[in-house]
């Protein structure tokens, strides 16, 4: 099957744009969006790889 791509509403271009990420002295991370946000943005937008395996896991391993 072809993926099929979902477009971007101006919504979420804008979200995108404006996405600015640091990462301080201490290693701390700092966004502009919450880490809440993004992930729920990336569950919604990108398929998880590891999800759709098509090698069956044997019962050897």
């Amino acid at each position: 099957m072809a993926k099929q791509k979902k477009k971007k509403s101006s919504k979420d271009k804008k979200a995108i744009n404006d996405f600015k990420i640091h990462i301080n002295e201490f290693g701390e991370i700092s966004s502009t969006i919450k880490v809440e946000d993004l992930n729920a943005y990336l569950d919604e937008t990108v398929a998880d790889k590891k999800l759709t395996t098509n090698h069956p896991l044997s019962e050897e391993e």
